[in-house]
Formats: structure tokens, sequence, C-alpha cells
């Protein structure tokens, strides 16, 4: 059973940089407090007992802190993931909530959403803007393809999460979100991840799970596995969190071997129905952002594979361990070492040796005009004396009558 979450969490301090605009990423400071606003936590599995989620009634009116950590205002102006599917393989998601309204599609019985997780992560991904709500997802164009990957309840196994990365790439999505980290089942999603791959669709997925398991007996806190599916598949971009401060919380399974780092903590999105939002935390939030910054690359450049589109996002990030994902760095970054990227400049073609027939000509001529001149110079000087001697040789007497 996983950590029980407070059903209500007040925003104050730094946890209000969550409806706040945040200082730049590059600073690693907490964006000033502000009014507390109160906003309904999110829950990653229901509780035994616990009825499904409703609607949030609290609606955040400034932008997340995220907006301007991922920098998303400029990279609006180049993409908007239109002409992307994100496949978003968890809990199910909501087809009427207004801000995904039109542009959900669900796989089976994957358009309930009970616990409200996959909801919240497509309005990571894609909620659109919506006059007088600051709350708005990575990529507002994109299309959302609900797939089911855990039970009713949110509970996942390796199975499920196979299939629903399967049926979301052959629903037609290009990039598969995939909510969940398993410490088992590799034989099965490395299969499923390898389908995805030969189908040119980019899978996006938490390096560990956002709360480790409690013995109910004893009560201490499961040690982290040392792998967590699918994120360690060849070929999935696997993602950390980090909060409004640039930190991780204490308390988050420490697992090494992100691909990316994204926001992921206090962020604020959509809820199951309605126009409320809900609070969240944790690596399987980071992970939704990192996919909606991949529809806009994808949107932008439909030519890039799913590799280049993987490399595109690393390359272009933040330096940092993990890199922190720039999604308007990957819009503008040109990559031309990459495997398919940018071709290389053909080698400098050096033209035949010339002939030598036209420079010896000139040379000729040169010489001939370079005499020519010499022979006029010399005659310049000569004649005159010789006329002033009466053309007589140097030396001889002269001859009576010609004195001056």
């Amino acid at each position: 059973m996983r950590r029980a979450r407070s059903p209500r969490r007040t925003v104050r301090s730094a946890v209000a940089a969550a409806l706040l605009t945040a200082a730049p990423l590059a600073a690693h400071t907490p964006p000033a407090a502000a009014d507390s606003v109160q906003l309904p936590a999110l829950p990653t599995v229901l509780e035994p007992g616990k009825p499904c989620t409703g609607a949030s009634g609290e609606t955040a009116r400034q932008e997340p802190w995220t907006r301007q950590a991922l920098g998303l205002k400029r990279s609006w102006t180049l993409a908007d993931g239109g002409g992307v599917t994100v496949g978003v393989v968890d809990t199910g998601v909501g087809t009427d909530i207004p801000a995904l309204k039109g542009r959900v599609t669900a796989a089976g019985g994957a358009g309930t959403d009970c616990v409200g997780h996959g909801s919240f992560a497509a309005g990571l991904i894609a909620a659109a803007p919506r006059k007088g709500v600051g709350v708005t997802g990575a990529a507002p164009a994109a299309r959302i393809l609900a797939v089911s990957g855990t039970d009713r309840r949110g509970n996942p196994t390796a199975d499920q999460l196979a299939e629903g990365i399967r049926a979301a790439v052959d629903g037609g999505a290009k990039v598969v979100y995939v909510a969940r980290a398993v410490p088992t089942g590799r034989k099965q999603l490395t299969a499923a991840v390898r389908y995805a791959t030969r189908q040119d669709a980019l899978v996006v997925a938490p390096f560990a799970p956002d709360a480790l398991p409690q013995d109910r007996g004893t009560g201490k806190t499961a040690e982290p596995a040392p792998w967590y599916w699918p994120a360690a598949a060849p070929g999935v971009l696997s993602v950390m969190d980090y909060g409004p401060d640039g930190t991780r919380p204490k308390n988050a399974p420490q697992v090494a071997g992100a691909d990316l780092a994204a926001p992921g903590d206090a962020v604020v999105s959509v809820g199951p129905s309605g126009s409320g939002h809900y609070i969240g935390s944790g690596s399987s939030l980071a992970a939704a952002n990192v996919a909606g910054a991949a529809a806009l690359v994808r949107s932008r450049n439909p030519r890039m594979t799913a590799a280049e589109v993987s490399r595109q996002l690393v390359s272009a990030a933040y330096p940092a361990v993990p890199p922190r994902v720039d999604p308007y760095g990957a819009l503008t970054a040109v990559l031309t070492d990459k495997p398919g990227g940018v071709a290389s400049p053909p080698p400098a073609k050096i033209p035949p040796q010339a002939s030598p027939q036209p420079l010896n000509r000139a040379l000729l001529i040169a010489g001939a005009g370079g005499m020519l001149v010499l022979l006029v110079a010399g005659a310049a000087v000569v004649i005159p004396r010789g006329r002033a001697r009466g053309w007589r040789p140097g030396g001889q007497p002269e001859e009576p009558g010609t004195a001056a």
C-alpha cells in the first residue's frame, strides 16, 4: 500500500509558488510568497474505502511556477503541439474536462478516471488556455489518447502497462506517456517499448515511483529498487522531478539514472471533471511535462524520428545532473552531429590543375614587353650621346674642323 496523502494541502510560502509566476530557472530560488491558496491534493492510488475523485471546487487563477520554468510562452511562438497525439497510459482521462474539450479519445474504458491522476497528467501535457485561468499544458493543441495502465483504483501491473503502451501506439500516438514505474516486468515492458520504437513512437516515463510502498505491519517504507520499468528499458526517456526551489523532496525515492529532470513538485493541473484544479507532486508529473515538450518538438519537426526527438530534448536541456528540460531550447537547437540530423556539408572539391600554357604564354609576352621597354629606354640614352659625338667611337680624336 502506498503512503497516504492528506486530503487537502495549504499552499503557503514556497509551495504557494505553484500558483505564482516563478523566478527564472537558472536562479534556482523560490518565488516570493503570496496569499495562501487551497487546492485539493491529487491522489496517486485510491485508498481502500475512498470514493472516486470528484471535481475540484478550487480554481487557480494565476500562472503556475512551472510555466516560466519551462519557458512555455516563448515555446508557443514556435509550436503548440498541433498535429501530435500523446498517449496517456494511466488511470484514464475524463472526457468532459473543459480544458481538454474535443481533444480526448479513449481506448476501451479509459474515458472515465476514478483516481484523477491520468486527467491531471493529460492537463499538464495539453490543457488549453482559458480566460481567467492560469493553468495551461505544455502543448495546448495536442490531442490525448487515453489508455488504461492501471486498475480502476490506480494499482498498476507490468502487463497492464505493457498492453497500454502497445494500445497507445496502435492508436496513432507518437509520444507515449507512461505514468507508473514498477520494479518488475522487465521482459514484457522492454518488449512493449521495442514495439513502440519500431513504430517511431517516443515513450516517456518516470524514473521511479512517486512514493514507495509501506509495510502494513511495521510501517517502514520499502527500500527503492535498483531499476524501475519501463524507465530502464532502452529507448525510454526517463524523467526525474524537482520543485520551485530547484530541489527534490527529501522523502522522494533516491534512484539514479534519469535522462532529464522537469518540474514535478507542487504542480497544478485539472481534475477528472469540471474546471477546478488539483495540486500534486512526483516524477510521474515531471514526466508529463516532458511528454508535452516532446509533443512540441514533434509538432515543429514532424520529420524527426522518436530517437532524434529524445536526443534533441536531452542535448538542448539546461546543464545539470540530470539535465533540466528546456522546451524552447529543444525547438531552436540545431544538432548537426546527431544521427539522422542535419547533413554535414560535402567535402570540398579541388579543381583539376590548370594547363600551364596560358601562364607560359603570359610570361613570354610579359618578358618580351619588358625587353622592349629596356631597348627603348637604352635608345633614349644612347642616341642623344651618339649624336653629340657625331657617331664617333669613344676615345678617338676629333676631326679637324669639328671642335666646338
